[in-house]
């Protein structure tokens, strides 16, 4: 078997009304979007409309959230790579077909 890597994102955000809110997700805009939508769900604010999203608005946006109560409200978006065991079939060539294929350059006449 042989090792590879996966990324995965985490985020967790939390209050002292209770227990954190963890979420993990496959890539790292997705995480930052989440993020944005939690807090702004938090503060009664309006969704924000569907388009990229930039991760330095959201976490000044996470961190105005926090500053209204920094001794009980956190918030966290964490990378991570998992190792994971892939099969040796996995990484083997497929089987030719027994069809032709073209090996040569085209040749011009």
């Amino acid at each position: 078997m042989s090792l590879d890597a996966v990324s995965a994102y985490t985020l967790v955000v939390g209050d002292e009304d209770g227990p954190a809110d963890v979420q993990v997700f496959s890539t790292a805009e997705a995480a930052w979007r989440a993020l944005d939508a939690e807090i702004r769900l938090r503060c009664g604010m309006r969704p924000r409309p569907r388009r990229v999203t930039d991760p330095e608005a959201a976490a000044r946006l996470a961190d105005a959230w926090r500053a209204g109560e920094p001794e009980t409200r956190f918030w966290q978006v964490q990378a991570h790579r998992l190792p994971i065991l892939l099969p040796a079939i996995a990484g083997t060539p497929a089987r030719p077909t027994g069809r032709p294929t073209r090996t040569g350059a085209l040749r011009s006449a």
